[in-house]
């Protein structure tokens, strides 16, 4: 399945992924109803989060402002965080369900054992690195270590930022492939390996970066939708969006601007508890945004500028052709006072009507024929 993923990349059609998240707030029952309400929409993928509380943040770590905001009260990150972790026992459960319902399941892990159960307990060939681990270094190593597919979301981050993910990713795919193993993680390595030919060609086979805002909900006019175009052109690589804006109409929009990739929100229910709800669709609202940027994408044709078969119908009655604009007798001279344009346009065309000024005619016209000179 996810090679396949990968393939749909790369072919021009848009990856899909509705991020559950912990939207499930912590019930693997809401888990469930979740893939369902993904696989009615039409989405590639549904992807979830896999942590351990206690190894993600510590005892004293605050919410964010969002969270607390969201979710109506004032606590730790380590509070919040056990209310909405699903066992991996739960996430082994969800993932046979995915198998089961013919959709791809993909979940974030924010730890490092949470990380090896997605790729040795679960078998996952795509991983997501998470905006907030971008900076984490070891981390983001341990990931291109894997050799896995990865999606590497740039939400806070600058351009300087991502390079030293995508130098690190590098590396790591680098040693995967049995490069470079006699080379310690280093500044200097991560740089080497990230300007080699084989470290860029990796690169582009295998990850795909996503411009994000890390603010939920995010106002349109923080969604620097143009920031794509940096990534794209700085990197050379596959890039799409990562959207926590309100509605639909901001992924559209990205995918009509190419992006490859749209990761999206969505909840079954926008009131419930829970930091993520707000930012979130509800199903048939996910399903629009499928059908959107399925129209968006049979809309892009082949780059090809030339008519279609139903346009080379039409062109008869709406383009125009040279005629008599009254009798002409042969040998007049064609001036313009007896030449008109009109429709239809199977004849002369239009662009010959200097060429036929002061020539005389070869035939005789009635007013309103089509010349055949």
């Amino acid at each position: 399945m996810h090679s396949e993923l990968l393939r749909q990349t790369m072919d021009n059609k848009v990856l899909i992924i509705a991020e559950a998240g912990v939207n499930h707030n912590g019930d693997e029952s809401k888990a469930l109803a979740l893939v369902d309400a993904a696989v009615l929409a039409g989405v590639d993928v549904v992807k979830f989060q896999t942590f351990k509380a206690e190894n993600l943040v510590t005892a004293t770590a605050k919410q964010a402002s969002y969270q607390s905001k969201n979710i109506g009260k004032v606590e730790s990150q380590l509070q919040m965080l056990k209310r909405l972790e699903l066992s991996f026992g739960a996430h082994q459960r969800v993932k046979a369900y995915c198998d089961a319902c013919g959709i791809a399941y993909l979940s974030t892990a924010f730890d490092d054992e949470s990380l090896a159960f997605l790729v040795e307990e679960l078998n996952l060939k795509q991983l997501k690195i998470p905006s907030g681990e971008l900076t984490n270094a070891p981390f983001v190593l341990a990931h291109a270590l894997t050799g896995c597919q990865l999606i590497l979301s740039t939400g806070m981050a600058t351009l300087s930022e991502v390079k030293k993910a995508l130098e690190v990713i590098a590396f790591g795919l680098l040693q995967s492939r049995g490069k470079m193993l006699a080379s310690a993680p280093n500044s200097a390595a991560f740089s080497q390996a990230f300007h080699s030919e084989l470290g860029q060609r990796l690169l582009q086979e295998q990850v795909t970066l996503l411009h994000c805002s890390t603010e939920y909900p995010t106002p349109a006019h923080h969604v620097n939708m143009l920031a794509m175009d940096s990534l794209k052109n700085e990197f050379l690589l596959a890039v799409g969006y990562s959207d926590h804006s309100q509605g639909i109409t901001i992924p559209i929009a990205t995918v009509a601007r190419g992006a490859k990739v749209i990761e999206k929100h969505f909840t079954l229910d926008r009131n419930l508890p829970g930091p993520d709800h707000r930012a979130s669709l509800e199903p048939d609202e996910l399903s629009a945004m499928v059908k959107a940027i399925r129209e968006v994408e049979s809309a892009f044709g082949d780059g090809i500028k030339q008519p279609t078969a139903t346009e080379c119908q039409n062109m008869v009655a709406a383009r125009k052709s040279l005629v008599a604009a009254s009798d002409i007798k042969q040998g007049d001279v064609f001036t313009k006072e007896n030449l008109a344009i009109k429709r239809p346009g199977n004849g002369m065309s239009p662009d010959k009507y200097w060429a036929l000024l002061g020539k005389s005619s070869v035939r005789d016209y009635q007013a309103g024929d089509l010349l055949t000179e």
